[in-house]
């Protein structure tokens, strides 16, 4: 299955919020990278995950995982897709300021969902699951007026420039933004640029 979320850099999803630069805390996760990465992809296996795509902002080995970072990057967080019974998931994390703590909080959660399930209340499983359901890609690309916000009519290129400043200053990823929301501006600028003359 694709989700339209590539491995590297880090996709986030667009329905969760970012936590602030200065908000990211300490995790009192005691493990190392290899461990958080095995341990969540243990508990994906055992849940039943299929289709994974582990997203984050550390360049991928060939088989799409996370390789052991050579540094920390500025942007911790992590994305987890996965499929479940033929529906979409995305669990994402970016509340600590180390990958290694925001993918074994996502091993975390999964494993506290999958206790759910063992102990016999599966409808309970699937309701905490419908919080994770990742949402549908729009089958209709927005043109680039909506994405950028510029009303019908007339609009010059340095209009359009100084709007797209002010997105980016919200969205980019280097301010706490979305990278996906990020990605979609700019193409939504090059369009701009490419239909308006002056």
């Amino acid at each position: 299955m694709s989700y339209g979320v590539a491995a590297f850099p880090l996709y986030w999803p667009l329905q969760y919020a970012r936590t602030a630069v200065h908000a990211r805390r300490e995790a009192r996760f005691l493990v190392d990278f290899v461990s958080a990465r095995s341990d969540l992809l243990r508990e994906l296996h055992l849940l039943g995950a299929r289709d994974l795509v582990l997203s984050s902002n550390i360049p991928s080995r060939r088989d799409g995982l996370p390789a052991v970072p050579d540094r920390e990057p500025d942007d911790p967080g992590v994305a987890v897709y996965f499929t479940r019974k033929a529906r979409p998931f995305v669990i994402a994390c970016d509340q600590f300021r180390r990958v290694r703590w925001n993918l074994r909080a996502v091993g975390a959660t999964l494993e506290a969902l999958r206790s759910i399930e063992r102990h016999g209340t599966t409808s309970m499983l699937e309701q905490a699951f419908s919080g994770f359901a990742q949402l549908p890609a729009s089958t209709a690309a927005r043109s680039w007026r909506d994405v950028l916000g510029v009303p019908p009519g007339p609009v010059d290129r340095e209009s359009v420039q100084r709007i797209y400043r002010e997105l980016a200053r919200t969205h980019h990823p280097d301010v706490g933004g979305n990278a996906g929301r990020m990605s979609e501006i700019n193409a939504a600028y090059e369009a701009a640029l490419a239909e308006v003359t002056s």
